[in-house]
């Protein structure tokens, strides 16, 4: 039904992936496979959604408790996600990380440490380490690692990614109850940042937090997610969440209607939201086929030319989280080669705290995406010859 290879120029757009290429590499005009945003237009009833929103002309204050936005989210978790969610619990911003931040400042102090699995998304660095907390990574799957961590007295939050960014992984159910009984053990708050949970590959099932915490454990928890980054409209910005406690709950809106100011939300970004989660099924499903095709012809294409990795697809999401240590290459001599000879921009692993591996974004037209691997593939070949 929709058409995932036609290719849209998205230059001239402020696209911050292909105009703001230079402000991270240096160099303009390159092919990128970077920020997380997909080249692919957002779903027709989407757009649709908008245009006659749009066509109405009055943009004047709303109100995200009015009308279908609610509804809307509590129908795409029980038909999504077979939980049920109670509308009152939900809460409004403008942005995944701007929740973190009212979260971070409600649930922390300065100096407090903050737990998160690594490599870890550089938003997350950026909010905890900008307000001053510590970041206090553990590796992905190191369960002894991580309750060292949030037995630390000056622990305080637990930030999960779930599934996770930029690896892929989805934890299961038993492993979510683990870290809620680890969470509850040490008095630690838990944040879980979902945005990525409708992107889940076939095979795999993303537990929302909300069903883990329902069995109780713990005051502070708080689930952030969006649509914008399974439909493909971030620019329209719009975020919601779910904290479990009431006053917890209150607090938060009373801090994003009075300290921050923001009370009216982004009227498109609620139409687009009612939209998608109405009527954007079957472009979600088709896109995530779409994306599993791509991902298993990167597969493909790594095992053909670096046979010495073993790559497999992620779990869930577009990010090829691939690991290049095997080869022995320097990252900056990589980056530097992908840049300078194949005019492409692939993000480095560095950037999430661990250097030796690329995240490759194939959120895109296959075509494209075979453009990205190949020039991966040539240039990590040329540099363990050298």
């Amino acid at each position: 039904m929709y058409d995932f290879d036609r290719e849209i120029d998205r230059h001239g757009t402020w696209s911050v992936q292909w105009d703001g290429i230079a402000d991270r590499f240096g160099v303009p005009d390159l092919l990128p496979f970077t920020i997380s945003d997909m080249d692919f237009a957002s779903p027709p009833e989407v757009l649709a959604a908008l245009h006659e929103r749009v066509g109405h002309g009055v943009f004047g204050y709303t109100d995200w408790r009015l009308g279908e936005f609610r509804e809307a989210i509590r129908h795409w978790y029980a038909s999504r996600f077979a939980t049920e969610i109670d509308p009152e619990a939900l809460v409004y911003a403008p942005s995944v990380l701007s929740q973190l931040s009212q979260l971070l400042q409600m649930w922390t102090e300065p100096g407090d440490g903050v737990v998160v699995h690594t490599p870890t998304y550089d938003g997350f660095r950026k909010a905890v380490t900008g307000l001053g907390r510590e970041l206090r990574g553990v590796p992905v799957g190191d369960t002894e690692a991580l309750e060292g961590e949030l037995a630390r007295p000056d622990s305080r939050m637990l930030l999960l990614c779930s599934p996770h960014n930029p690896t892929g992984r989805v934890w299961t159910e038993a492993e979510l109850t683990l870290f809620a009984g680890l969470a509850e053990r040490h008095g630690v708050s838990v944040v879980s940042d979902e945005i990525h949970a409708d992107l889940t590959a076939e095979g795999h099932r993303h537990v929302p937090w909300a069903r883990i915490a329902e069995s109780g454990r713990g005051r502070r928890w708080a689930l952030v997610t969006s649509g914008t980054k399974a439909f493909n409209f971030p620019a329209l910005s719009g975020s919601y969440g779910i904290i479990g406690d009431p006053d917890e709950r209150t607090a938060f809106v009373r801090r994003m209607e009075t300290g921050e100011g923001l009370a009216s939300p982004a009227v498109l970004s609620l139409t687009a939201h009612i939209a998608a989660y109405h009527h954007g099924a079957a472009w979600l499903d088709e896109l995530r086929a779409y994306v599993a095709g791509t991902m298993t012809m990167v597969r493909e294409r790594l095992a053909a030319g670096l046979p010495d990795l073993v790559w497999t697809p992620p779990q869930a999401g577009y990010l090829a989280w691939i690991d290049l240590r095997p080869l022995g290459i320097e990252e900056t001599r990589l980056q530097e080669e992908l840049v300078s000879a194949e005019k492409v921009a692939i993000m480095p692993g560095g950037v999430y705290g661990t250097p030796g591996f690329v995240r490759l974004n194939v959120g895109c037209p296959r075509r494209k995406a075979e453009r990205g691997v190949e020039a991966l593939v040539r240039t990590a070949a040329r540099l363990r010859k050298a």
